[in-house]
């Protein structure tokens, strides 16, 4: 998808705005898994989330292939969009972003924080999403993909970072939503000419990518209703598709009990904050880690923007409904 050069390059512009994002070897979450395991911290991005890196590339290409464009509008569960806000605002563009009704209270705070211009429309993320591109034309705002080649090219970065400092690892677990987060990695890991294997994860509740790969053609899901917002997406991004299904070594399903108990332990452990997404591939590396006794694990901890009430409940060893 991607040279090495290319990747360096990114790296370097996403350097002006933000360090690179640590990578921690956890003994207690090492105890549990019967292996060495490897956090990559993209909680610790500016916007608590992996997606800021693609935001930056995004609007950076924006602003040379579109000089005239007055903005942006893009739609979102909240991590996207604040990277969408943040980097538009930053290059004097106008961010209108539409989230569906119901999402969270806190991510939509840090998007208008930000600087967007918040819309609700929708039950859901792709109901957003196809609003988004409608309005797109009729307000002469560019429309920002949950997909596009430039979002992941900054993505990647942190791909680079993490197996820069371990080059050796054996497996990485990365949560799927529409596909940024793992199309990095595999697109780091082959520009390195590495053999670590890419494990995707997805939510029962919303697991057309897994079906997807498993029939040899998209499969959309009627719903999509999950404590992991960041992966609550039931249509599959065909450009995505076309990397994971031929570059991830397989895709995992974990439900939002298995996430919750992912998530306190991440917070026992490591005394991290981990949003559903977040926890994700530790939850699927639990349920795997009979198979990873001896290796060398990476969990892509992709963000740690969870609501104060859903986490309350979470700590007190619930697992939220989604209604």
């Amino acid at each position: 998808m991607f040279i090495r050069e290319e990747l360096t390059a990114a790296q370097a512009l996403v350097a002006q705005q933000m360090p690179p994002t640590p990578q921690h070897v956890w003994p207690l979450l090492g105890r549990e898994l019967g292996a060495e395991v490897v956090v990559k911290h993209e909680n610790h991005a500016p916007t608590g989330a992996f997606k800021v890196r693609g935001g930056i590339t995004f609007i950076d290409w924006l602003k040379r292939a579109h000089p005239d464009m007055r903005g942006i509008i893009t739609a979102t569960r909240g991590n996207h969009g604040q990277s969408q806000a943040r980097a538009a605002m930053a290059a004097g563009l106008h961010a209108k972003v539409l989230v569906p009704h119901g999402n969270s209270s806190e991510k939509n705070a840090a998007m208008a924080a930000f600087g967007a211009e918040l819309v609700e429309h929708g039950q859901d993320f792709d109901e957003a999403r196809e609003e988004a591109m409608r309005l797109a034309e009729a307000e002469a705002l560019f429309p920002v993909p949950p997909f596009h080649r430039e979002l992941v090219r900054g993505v990647a970065t942190y791909g680079m970072e993490l197996f820069a400092a371990h080059p050796d690892l054996d497996v990485v677990y990365v949560p799927i939503g529409c596909g940024s987060g793992i199309c990095g990695v595999i697109a780091a890991r082959d520009a390195l000419g590495l053999k670590t294997d890419v494990v995707g994860v997805v939510s029962t509740e919303a697991n057309g990518v897994k079906r997807s790969i498993e029939a040899g053609h998209l499969v959309e899901t009627s719903s999509a209703r999950t404590i992991a917002d960041g992966m609550a997406v039931r249509v599959p991004v065909p450009a995505a598709y076309d990397i994971y299904a031929r570059g991830a070594a397989r895709v995992v399903e974990v439900n939002d009990d298995e996430i919750a108990t992912a998530m306190r332990l991440y917070f026992s452990a490591t005394h991290n904050i981990a949003e559903g997404a977040g926890a994700a591939p530790l939850a699927a590396a639990l349920q795997e880690r009979a198979r990873l006794a001896g290796k060398k694990v990476a969990l892509i901890l992709s963000g740690g923007n969870v609501d104060m009430p859903l986490f309350a409940q979470v700590l007190a060893g619930q697992t939220p409904k989604v209604l």
